[in-house]
């Protein structure tokens, strides 16, 4: 463990010295989500049931777990540049814990995520989005955020790690846009039809964003939902547990073993 702590702690500074170097993606993901707030926030809000200042407040915590899934894609791009520029390979050379590779990359992007919830932030509460909950609801509710980017932070390292190749991350990263769409983070999905429902409400960034709605005080959980919605906190905690337990050892395995 020891071993693990100090060579994650290597990768984690080579990771975030690496984010430092790149300011232009920085820059794009902190700016697309505050796009998004104002485009969808003022453009769907005349057209939606809840207009202006509550659809915003509506919208605010879907972004935060839309953006958190992009972990997916981040981790993606990141482990499918390192292993097509040949690094995974030195990396695994060297005499260090094999999760500490993965582990860095993992903690480096939480660490930058968690900084860069903060401008989103200020242009909701400029906007009308307000914490309705308790300071103690507040911090558990972003607690739940930097977990889930932590999940999918690993599912896109193991994917970038199988792919080997950033254009195929690419390809198989603009897929990951679809999955806030097929939830309720931008819409209630109460309103679409019997089996898209089904499908919503079983998608893990519904029952985050219903978590975040609820402890922010932003909106009520919507009853009759499937169990992941309709018991919020429970069902994404239950959500990143498996997604930690599935794609934490495969990213491991998958980073010592290489090619074979």
């Amino acid at each position: 463990m020891t071993t693990l702590a100090y060579d994650g702690g290597a990768m984690l500074g080579r990771q975030l010295r690496r984010m430092r170097n790149n300011p232009g993606l920085l820059i794009l993901t902190q700016t697309m989500p505050i796009s998004m707030l104002l485009f969808f926030g003022y453009v769907f809000g005349s057209a939606l049931a809840m207009p202006g200042e509550r659809y915003r407040a509506f919208l605010l915590p879907g972004l935060l777990v839309a953006t958190a899934a992009n972990g997916i894609m981040t981790g993606m791009f990141q482990a499918a540049g390192d292993t097509h520029r040949g690094v995974m390979d030195r990396f695994r050379t060297l005499p260090m814990s094999r999760a500490a590779v993965p582990l860095g990359q993992a903690v480096a992007d939480l660490v930058v995520t968690a900084a860069g919830t903060v401008p989103l932030l200020l242009v909701g509460l400029a906007v009308g989005w307000r914490v309705e909950g308790s300071a103690l609801e507040a911090v558990g509710a972003f607690g739940l955020l930097l977990l889930f980017r932590f999940a999918t932070t690993w599912i896109g390292i193991f994917l970038g790690l199988l792919t080997r190749n950033e254009e195929a991350a690419g390809q198989l990263g603009g897929a990951t846009f679809l999955l806030p769409l097929l939830s309720n983070a931008y819409i209630p999905a109460e309103g679409l039809p019997g089996w898209l429902r089904t499908v919503a409400e079983w998608n893990p960034i519904s029952a985050v964003t219903t978590a975040l709605r609820d402890l922010f005080g932003n909106a009520p959980v919507p009853e009759g939902a499937a169990w992941p919605v309709a018991h919020p906190v429970a069902g994404s905690l239950a959500w990143c547990a498996v997604l930690l337990a599935v794609f934490v050892p495969l990213a491991v395995r998958r980073y010592a073993h290489g090619e074979r």
